[in-house]
C-alpha cells in the first residue's frame, strides 16, 4: 500500500475526536509530501535539526509537533513555528519554552509527558514530582505556554495486559491533573503504530503513528 493509502486507512478507522499525528522522523521529505497530498497536516518529529530542515522545505500549513526528548538549548530553533511540544518532561524545559515563546511573541501549546513504565529509556515526569510542581502554582506564572494535556508511552511489550494497564494509568493522570488547567486542557496523546487501537479504548485523543504509514525508518 502507498503512504497515501495508509494515511487514509488509519484516519478512516479513528473515532471522531481522535487526531492522527503522522510520525515522519527519519523519513525523507518526499514521503511527507505523499502524506500531505492525502490531506495529512499534523506531523511529528523527534530531532530539532531534522524538524527545522523539513519545516523550511515543506508547505507552511503543516502543523509540526515535537514528540522526542527536547534539550533546553534546542528550544530556540523551533519556538517560532512549532505547533505543539508533546515531550515536556521537566520544569526547567517548560520554563525555557515559556521564555523562548515570549521572545517570539507566541503562546506555545505543550503536553506534559509522564513516565509510567519501568523502562529507564523512556523520558517523562515522575508523577509525584509533577503533582508537587503543579500544586506549587508555579505553572500559572508561565504566560507564554499553554498546557493542552498529557502524553505518555506504554511499555514496549507483547503483553497486552501490561499495555492496557499503562494506558489506564496515563488516562487517570490526565484526569487527575485537569483541575490545574482550563478548558484548553483536552489532549490525551498515547498510542503508536502497534498499540493505538488499544490507546483509543482508554480515551486517547491523539495517536502518533509512524512505521505503519511510512515503513521502517531510514536511519
Amino acid at each position: 500500500m502507498s503512504i497515501a493509502s495508509k494515511i487514509l486507512e488509519v484516519r478512516s478507522a479513528l473515532p471522531a475526536g481522535v487526531e492522527l499525528v503522522a510520525v515522519s522522523k527519519f523519513h525523507p521529505v518526499e514521503a511527507i509530501e505523499q502524506a500531505y497530498a492525502a490531506g495529512q497536516r499534523l506531523f511529528g518529529e523527534s530531532r530539532v535539526q531534522e524538524l527545522v530542515a523539513k519545516y523550511e522545505q515543506l508547505p507552511k500549513d503543516i502543523e509540526w509537533q515535537m514528540i522526542g526528548h527536547l534539550q533546553t538549548n534546542k528550544v530556540r530553533a523551533i519556538a517560532p513555528f512549532v505547533s505543539l511540544i508533546q515531550s515536556v518532561d521537566s520544569q526547567r524545559l517548560l520554563e525555557c519554552i515559556n521564555r523562548e515563546a515570549e521572545r517570539c511573541g507566541r503562546v506555545i501549546d505543550c503536553l506534559l509527558e509522564v513516565h509510567v513504565t519501568d523502562e529507564d529509556s523512556k523520558s517523562g515526569w515522575d508523577v509525584s514530582q509533577l503533582r508537587e510542581y503543579l500544586n506549587s502554582g508555579a505553572v500559572a506564572q508561565l504566560k507564554s505556554v499553554r498546557i493542552r494535556g498529557v502524553m505518555g508511552m506504554a511499555t514496549f511489550t507483547d503483553d497486552e495486559a501490561v499495555i492496557r494497564a499503562d494506558f489506564e494509568r496515563i488516562a487517570a493522570i490526565k484526569s487527575e491533573l485537569a483541575s490545574h488547567f482550563d478548558s484548553h486542557y483536552n489532549i490525551l496523546s498515547m498510542g503508536m503504530s502497534d498499540d493505538y487501537p488499544i490507546a483509543i479504548e482508554y480515551g486517547s485523543t491523539m495517536v502518533r503513528v509512524g512505521s505503519y504509514i511510512f515503513g521502517q525508518r531510514e536511519y
